[in-house]
């Protein structure tokens, strides 16, 4: 048998919680196949299976929060499987009367792939009342509605719905295909303690569908019961690992450092390509791929600044990996692309791109996180024109990219200074001050913003 352990998601951290297990005991898994979802510190990552064969044992179930490296599932690989059935005795008998099996050929325990992709799970046979094992014919029908409730819920839930006296048909699950989850057992049973509405399911509710989400948007109005001046909003274990981790981020003295970049031609090349660029590959073309592009160059001239901090000192690094903050539903999470300056503007615009849609659809994988050098965030799509951004620890440096507006600015000219109106963008580099100093971060943000205002249309997107 091969253990599953625990991965570890990120240089800092020691736990992760499980969100929720997308194969179950019995099911076949191929190597590389998502197994489960874990969550810490602001990331819900696919964890890929390490082995291929069939889920024997969950150790953990969701909900649990568990260290890196421990046991948290058993899988049976094929190469044991093909052991045990070599070994095991065959009644001649029996074989020379029986008909190959319809899952595949005779000693084998894989099935076709189209049966394997295509037909759905079966359901765990309801336990039927003594009386009704002796009259098959005259049992009363299971309600389809709680058969299929009980298939999408982990033994850990129906414990919880047991001990707080509620029925499946009570909750409608927000997990995969429908799945009732920890989470939503627990808020109706806050729905039912502070006397708000809660949704419930009915047999004829339609099923949540793929693009819907699964948790409240930011913002959501908060209903307060009757006569209630104050309401408890539960933290979501995204909201933990935020906070967990903005806690860290604030023990690093920080430094800041802002610009005005005038970014007219960036503007005006853009301009001319998006529509042709839209049209050949799918997709928009944004500015966020020119300042990673710009960052990860300057990074090059300012070495200590793609680096991370340890006690021991600043360990800079080889590799150029820039995170991108990205908003989520629940928070930001701060996936890597990696070696950011061996790639074009067109190369960092797709990686950009699979990545956010990725973040929003919970399909983020394990190497899209841990071993980035340094964060660009885009605050200015929300309309922002200055805002202090935290360090994303133990990186040393984060910069901003504002939102771009047309002042009035002064030109130089061959006839004198001007007044025009230009697109300016503002940029603000929050520094590690054990690392470097403002010094430092100005050289940085200069280069960035030489790089920026020197963008032209011999600039190359591919």
């Amino acid at each position: 048998m091969a253990k599953v352990t625990m991965p570890q998601l990120g240089e800092s951290v020691a736990e992760g919680t499980i969100g929720r297990w997308l194969k179950q005991p019995g099911d076949t898994v191929e190597k590389y196949e998502p197994l489960l979802e874990v969550i810490t510190d602001k990331v819900n990552a696919e964890v890929p299976s390490p082995f291929a064969g069939v889920l024997k044992e969950i150790l953990a179930e969701e909900g649990a929060t568990v260290p890196n490296n421990a046991e948290i599932a058993v899988i049976e690989t094929a190469d044991e499987a093909g052991a045990a059935t070599a070994e095991a005795p065959e009644p001649a008998a029996a074989a020379a009367s029986a008909p190959e099996p319809a899952h595949g050929p005779a000693g084998s325990d894989e099935r076709p792939v189209a049966a394997t992709l295509f037909a759905p799970a079966a359901a765990p046979a309801p336990a039927m009342p003594a009386s009704a094992t002796s009259a098959p014919s005259a049992a009363a029908p299971v309600p389809v509605m709680d058969a299929d409730a009980n298939a999408r819920m982990t033994p850990a839930v129906r414990r919880l719905l047991r001990e707080h006296n509620l029925e499946p048909a009570q909750i409608h699950g927000t997990g995969g295909g429908g799945r009732i989850t920890r989470e939503d057992v627990l808020a109706l049973v806050e729905a039912i303690r502070t006397g708000t509405a809660a949704p419930t399911a009915t047999a004829t509710s339609a099923p949540p569908t793929a693009a819907a989400p699964s948790k409240a948007p930011v913002g959501a109005p908060i209903a307060f019961p009757p006569g209630a001046d104050e309401v408890l909003v539960p933290m979501t274990q995204m909201r933990k690992g935020i906070a967990a981790q903005m806690t860290r981020a604030l023990q690093a003295p920080h430094a800041y450092v802002q610009m005005e970049v005038d970014v007219t031609r960036l503007v005006a090349l853009r301009e001319r390509a998006k529509r042709a660029y839209q049209e050949k590959e799918g997709m928009s073309l944004s500015y966020v791929p020119f300042v990673v592009k710009a960052s990860a160059e300057a990074l090059k001239r300012n070495p200590t600044f793609n680096a991370v901090w340890t006690e021991q000192g600043l360990l800079a690094k080889r590799r150029i990996n820039i995170g991108v903050a990205v908003a989520v539903d629940e928070g930001l999470i701060v996936p890597v692309i990696r070696d950011a300056d061996q790639l074009s503007i067109h190369g960092l615009n797709r990686a950009i791109t699979d990545v956010a849609n990725r973040a929003r659809a919970n399909k983020l994988r394990l190497d899209d996180f841990g071993g980035g050098t340094f964060t660009v965030d885009n605050t200015g799509y929300l309309g922002t024109n200055l805002v202090m951004p935290i360090l994303n620890v133990p990186e040393v440096g984060i910069v901003t990219m504002e939102a771009i507006t047309k002042r009035p600015v002064v030109v130089s000219t061959d006839d004198g200074d001007v007044i025009a109106i230009r697109p300016v963008m503002n940029m603000v580099l929050a520094v590690d001050h054990r690392a470097n100093d403002g010094a430092g971060g100005a050289a940085l943000l200069r280069d960035i913003k030489s790089w920026l205002e020197g963008v032209g249309p011999e600039t190359a997107i591919y």
